[in-house]
């Protein structure tokens, strides 16, 4: 038998133990249900994120250098300011590149009076030729008289010397008739010797004429040549005033007033605000990974904002493959080392806060819809 106290002790620890028993039941229920939870986020959720810290934004800085050397006596931008394509960053001295121009101008000028010289000469030599042509006719056709009238006359000497034979027509007739025979040859023989040298002065003109033409081809290049090196000049010219080819901001920043810059000098580079992400994953983790997946992005510079984005292109390698010196596994004792392969990650939202090199956390969705 228990005494008083026994029992009133035995009574004060049961009804604590019930009070305490619907709160354990409660927290274990709680515990069950946050394994329950945890157990489908990792299946349903978790198991489709691949994430990587080794992530960076990166941009296509362009660096401006000049393509004429000289000095600068004009800058025209700050360090960290925004420009637009087509600013003006700054200029070479001019001086020397203009006189180039008017160098090249007076040499296209004397070319182009060159070629109009020959071109004139062609002109006189095709009229020459023009005109010699019709001496040539008209010489023909003073031969093709003079053969005639020695045709008649030599048969008028034979009509008269049968004549004189039968003693019908008298000697001074007959004189007339040979003398007249003889004329008419010897006028024959000086039209065709007239129309051979009118013909021979034409293959003369000819010749003439196709070295002038090759003469005006040698002036009409020698133009082509003096155009190609105003152009050249011109270009040279332009190119004193240091545009920019892109929009960003100006960045490492060097050039100055005064200072002689040689052609290919870096002076300064523009950063694009067209920020993306670069994100080196284990190829351990790219079996699921496809173009097109949404990626979320957070900014360690921004305190961990989320911002979005999608899977752009795979590299065609391997971040070793392009090393300076790569990896030759071929040689010596070999060791597997899991690689990395950079991904490009498209921005979708504004990229004005965001910094070619800060540090990101990507973490990719491959559960989602991708391109194949």
């Amino acid at each position: 038998m228990l005494n008083r106290h026994t029992r009133l002790a035995v009574i004060r620890d049961a009804s604590a133990w019930a009070g305490k028993r619907p709160l354990q039941v409660l927290a274990s229920l709680g515990g069950v249900a946050l394994v329950l939870i945890g157990t489908f986020y990792l299946w349903a959720v978790a198991r489709y994120r691949e994430s990587t810290d080794d992530a960076y934004v990166r941009a296509d800085i362009v660096t401006v250098s000049p393509r004429v050397a000289g000095y600068l006596t004009d800058v025209r931008v700050r360090d960290n300011q925004e420009v637009k394509a087509g600013d003006l960053l700054a200029r070479v001295d001019d001086s020397d590149y203009l006189a180039r121009v008017e160098l090249a101008r007076a040499a296209v000028a004397a070319a182009t009076a060159d070629v109009q010289g020959r071109d004139a000469a062609l002109a006189n030599l095709a009229a020459q030729a023009d005109e010699q042509t019709s001496r040539i006719r008209a010489a023909e056709a003073d031969v093709a008289t003079g053969e005639a009238a020695a045709r008649k006359a030599t048969l008028n000497y034979a009509r008269q010397q049968q004549l004189h034979h039968e003693q019908i027509s008298s000697d001074q007739q007959l004189e007339s008739a040979e003398a007249d025979a003889t004329s008419s040859t010897s006028a024959n023989a000086a039209t065709q010797a007239a129309l051979a040298a009118t013909q021979k002065r034409l293959v003369t003109l000819q010749t003439e004429r196709t070295q002038a033409e090759a003469a005006r081809k040698t002036a009409q290049a020698g133009l082509a040549k003096a155009q190609a090196a105003l152009r050249l000049a011109d270009i040279e010219l332009e190119h004193t005033r240091i545009i920019a080819p892109v929009s960003g901001q100006v960045g490492q920043r060097s050039l100055r007033p005064g200072q002689f810059v040689a052609v290919g000098t870096p002076l300064l580079a523009i950063v694009p605000h067209d920020s993306y992400v670069v994100a080196n994953y284990k190829e351990t983790q790219l079996a699921r990974v496809r173009q097109g997946q949404p990626v979320t992005i957070e900014v360690d510079a921004l305190g961990g904002r989320t911002l979005h984005g999608h899977v752009d292109s795979f590299s065609p390698a391997s971040g070793a493959e392009f090393a300076l010196l790569p990896p030759d596994n071929a040689t010596g004792n070999f060791t597997k080392i899991v690689q990395r392969m950079p991904l490009r990650i498209a921005i979708d939202a504004d990229t004005a806060l965001l910094r070619p090199g800060m540090s990101v956390v990507t973490t990719i969705d491959t559960h989602a819809a991708s391109a194949p």
